[in-house]
C-alpha cells in the first residue's frame, strides 16, 4: 500500500455517504502507516490566516501529522493561497485530506488543485436515476467479492430505496447469508427483502400503469391497511411515469445502451417499458403526471383524507391509459 504521507487527498461530490465513507477509509490508512499519528479534522469556513500553515506544521507530539479539512467550498479566499502552496511544496511527515460536497462553489480552487501532481481525487457523485442505483449495487457487490445481475440489484433498489446507507447495508447482509462464491439472484433478493413496504409502492404503480385497477386498487388498500407510507406510493408512480414520459420523448434510433442513459433505467427494464409505453399516449402521461402530483401534495398534508388520495391517483392513472 502506497503511503499516504507526503500527499493529498481531494474527495469531491454530492454523495454524502460515499463521502463520509472514503473519508473514513483514508484516515484508516493514515492511521495504519503511522499509528501515532496525531490527528486533526477541521471545517473550512472558519480558518483564519495561517492556521491552515500551523495544521500542516511539524507537530511537537508526534513524527507524522494528518489533517482532515472538511467542506472545502467554503474555504476563505486567504486560506485557498495558503493551501495551494503547501499542496505545491508538502510535507514528507503529514497526510492531507481535503473533502467537497460538490455543486460549483469552489470549482476554480478545485481546478488548480486538479493540477497539482500530489494531489489525488476520488469522485463521489449521487446517483440520479434508477439505473444509477442499479449499477451503484453491482458495483458494491463486486467490492464486497460478490456478484448480482441488473434485474436483482433493480429488486434491491425498489425494496430498500435510494439511500446508499441502507443499500450498502442490505449488500453486505446478502453477502453474509450466500457462499462467499454465489452470485446474488432476483430469487435471493425477494427472500429476504421482498415483503418491504417499497416493493409494494411499485407493484401498486405498474398496475396502475398497465390498467390493471382492479389489481392496482386491491393493492392500495392492503398498503393502507399495513400503514405503508402514502409517500412511498406517490414516490413509485412518480418514478414510473417518468420514465415513460423520457421514453416517450427520447430521440429515435438510439441503441439500448444510449437510451437507457436518456430514460434513467437499466437496459434490461426497457422491454417493461416499452411494453407499459404501448397503452399510453403524450396526453394520457402528462394527465396522469399531474394526478400524481396532486396526490403527493394531498398525502403531505394537502389533503384530509391521504388514503382517498391513494385511491383517487391510482384511479385516475389507470383510466387515462389510452388501450
Amino acid at each position: 500500500m502506497a503511503s499516504p504521507f507526503g500527499k493529498i487527498l481531494l474527495i469531491t461530490g454530492t454523495s454524502e455517504f460515499e463521502s463520509e465513507r472514503t473519508r473514513r477509509r483514508a484516515i484508516a490508512a493514515v492511521l495504519e502507516t503511522e499509528p501515532g499519528c496525531q490527528l486533526t479534522e477541521s471545517g473550512a469556513s472558519g480558518l483564519q490566516p495561517g492556521e491552515l500553515l500551523g495544521l500542516t506544521g511539524a507537530s511537537l507530539f508526534s513524527d507524522a501529522t494528518a489533517v482532515v479539512l472538511t467542506d472545502l467550498q467554503d474555504l476563505p479566499e486567504v486560506a485557498q493561497s495558503e493551501l495551494l502552496d503547501y499542496a505545491t511544496h508538502t510535507s514528507p511527515d503529514v497526510a492531507v485530506v481535503l473533502v467537497h460536497a460538490g455543486g460549483s462553489k469552489g470549482k476554480g480552487l478545485l481546478d488548480k488543485l486538479r493540477k497539482i501532481p500530489a494531489v489525488s481525487e476520488v469522485k463521489v457523485e449521487q446517483p440520479k436515476y434508477e439505473r444509477d442505483y442499479t449499477s451503484w449495487v453491482q458495483r458494491e457487490m463486486r467490492d464486497l467479492g460478490s456478484r448480482i445481475d441488473a434485474e436483482a440489484a433493480a429488486a434491491l433498489v425498489a425494496s430498500v430505496g435510494q439511500d446508499l446507507r441502507a443499500l450498502a447495508g442490505a449488500a453486505a447482509q446478502l453477502i453474509a447469508s450466500v457462499d462467499q462464491q454465489q452470485s446474488i439472484d432476483l430469487e435471493l433478493v425477494r427472500r429476504y427483502f421482498g415483503g418491504r413496504a417499497d416493493v409494494r409502492g411499485y407493484e401498486i404503480a405498474d398496475a396502475a400503469i398497465n390498467g390493471q385497477l382492479h389489481t392496482a386498487m386491491e393493492a392500495a388498500r392492503w398498503a393502507e391497511a399495513a400503514k405503508v407510507a402514502p409517500l412511498v406510493i406517490t414516490a413509485a408512480f412518480a418514478s414510473g411515469l417518468r420514465s415513460l414520459a423520457r421514453l416517450e420523448s427520447a430521440p429515435q434510433g438510439l441503441r439500448d445502451n444510449e437510451l437507457a442513459v436518456v430514460v434513467g433505467a437499466p437496459p434490461f427494464k426497457l422491454r417493461i417499458l416499452r411494453q407499459q409505453l404501448s397503452g399510453w399516449d403524450a396526453a394520457g402521461l402528462a394527465g396522469a403526471i399531474r394526478a400524481v402530483a396532486d396526490a403527493d401534495v394531498a398525502v403531505k398534508g394537502g389533503g384530509a383524507d391521504p388514503g382517498y388520495a391513494i385511491e383517487h391517483m391510482v384511479l385516475t392513472v389507470a383510466s387515462l391509459r389510452a388501450r
